[in-house]
């Protein structure tokens, strides 16, 4: 099980690739990738910065990928969520999750996917034609992240 939190790109295929090498138990694998939209409530976005608490970050990534594997039986799993500044279409985040059968790993990513958008601890500030806008939560989001409720 793998989470990194880091500045630059990542290349999925590859990391999905090395995820699983060696591992024969795995039959089902489910990636999401995360990208910067160009707009956002109808406002073009020139640029997205990501913002964390080193140390504080990783300890909630680790809490939640443990949700996980006490949930679903996964034989790998792997977070990768950038910080810094990004343009439109650049990756974001990339959350991969592996087990022998297709239903854990769909399950597991769509938990994972909903658990980052509404409690990881980061901080989005847009550069829009009006400026700088911090992105606040969506209800939407926390309607997703509720049907994961014990």
């Amino acid at each position: 099980m793998t989470i990194c939190i880091q500045k630059q790109d990542f290349d999925a295929g590859y990391e999905i690739k090395r995820l699983c090498a060696k591992n024969t138990n795995i039959g089902g694998v489910c990636s999401f990738i995360g990208l910067v939209r160009e707009t956002q409530s109808g406002s073009s976005v020139k640029a997205m910065t990501l913002e964390h608490y080193a140390g504080m970050t990783e300890k909630q990534l680790v809490k939640i990928e443990e949700e996980a594997l006490d949930r679903w039986p996964l034989e790998e799993s792997l977070i990768i969520h950038r910080y810094g500044r990004m343009v439109p279409s650049e990756q974001i985040v990339l959350v991969v999750t592996a087990s022998a059968h297709r239903k854990a790993a769909f399950e597991s990513c769509e938990f994972l996917i909903d658990w980052l958008k509404t409690k990881a601890p980061f901080w989005k500030n847009e550069e829009t034609p009006k400026g700088k806008e911090w992105v606040q939560a969506r209800a939407s989001d926390d309607m997703a992240a509720d049907r994961w409720q014990k």
